[in-house]
């Protein structure tokens, strides 16, 4: 019992990164369509980011912070620069997805050539770990689990109740119809770009945090996971990314306990395949409808 309890406190932190990473996946794509594959490099990037202010002194906490914003920044940058002008071509949804393979394959080796193949830490401690029953954290992993309920909370409250978020509704559903009332698209495609970044960063760094070492390429690593969740609660659906990063998280964590670590990935997919065979459409489907190109 004690293996499956202290395994279930892993899979607790685990499901709180996926569902930082997973609604800003998720809440990208619902409003934009397009199926952002340079996520887990923003995440990376992002992370490095929180390392180098951390090297010289800065606060992990306020380095996640910075973090966030750079995040946030790099992800409406690669927008505006590089998704942006393909679409206007009309590159459908098949095209996007290999350009944004291609952005995250360059960020990725840019930043190896840049930070080499090393491995690399925060300096952070974790903190005295604290005993609930059989049940054991660090100060750290808590911080990072009250960080992941905040943030998808405010997500899904701003989604719920601000014009802001209906009008990020009102364009996943329909965006012609979204026009034609006088949505602002291209601010409010800017702003989920925004916030989808500054999730990835807040992600990443939290990742680096419960992992202790990464590398230039752990973000992308990491993203077939976050898809596993976003997929599993129906993309397109913040409430469902939450679940479906618990469930992912839970899972993987006592199973690799009580299995093979190194298959954690395989238990993810394996779950998923069962949930999309009996419920194709996720646990929570948010879209209504489909589209042949990004917009």
């Amino acid at each position: 019992m004690s293996v499956f309890i202290s395994a279930l406190g892993f899979g607790v932190v685990t499901a709180a990164i996926l569902a930082i990473s997973a609604v800003g996946f998720t809440l990208q794509f619902s409003v934009t369509n397009v199926f952002n594959l340079a996520f887990g490099s923003v995440m990376t990037l992002s992370g490095f980011v929180a390392y180098w202010l951390n090297q010289v002194g800065v606060d992990i906490w306020l380095a996640m912070l910075a973090a966030a914003i750079c995040g946030g920044l790099i992800s409406v940058a690669i927008n505006e620069l590089l998704y942006e002008p393909f679409i206007r071509h009309g590159v459908n949804l098949f095209g996007m997805v290999i350009i944004t393979i291609s952005v995250g394959l360059i960020f990725d080796h840019g930043l190896q050539a840049v930070v080499g193949p090393s491995f690399f830490s925060y300096n952070a401690p974790a903190g005295k770990a604290l005993h609930f029953a059989d049940f054991v954290l660090t100060r750290q992993e808590l911080a990072i689990i009250a960080i992941a309920a905040a943030l998808t909370a405010v997500v899904q409250g701003a989604l719920q109740y601000t014009r802001l978020g209906k009008a990020m509704r009102g364009l996943a559903v329909n965006p012609a119809l979204a026009r034609a009332c006088g949505v602002p698209t291209r601010s409010v495609i800017a702003l989920a770009w925004f916030v989808s970044g500054a999730l990835a960063g807040i992600g990443g760094v939290a990742l680096f945090l419960d992992i202790s070492t990464f590398t230039a390429t752990t973000g992308s690593e990491f993203l077939i996971v976050i898809i596993a969740a976003a997929v599993l609660g129906g993309v397109g659906s913040p409430r469902g990314a939450v679940l479906g990063a618990l469930v992912v998280g839970v899972v993987t964590e006592v199973g690799g306990a009580y299995w093979n670590p190194q298959l954690k990935d395989v238990l993810a997919f394996s779950v998923m395949i069962v949930v999309l065979l009996v419920r194709p459409q996720g646990l929570f489907a948010q879209l209504a409808n489909e589209r042949a190109v990004a917009r």
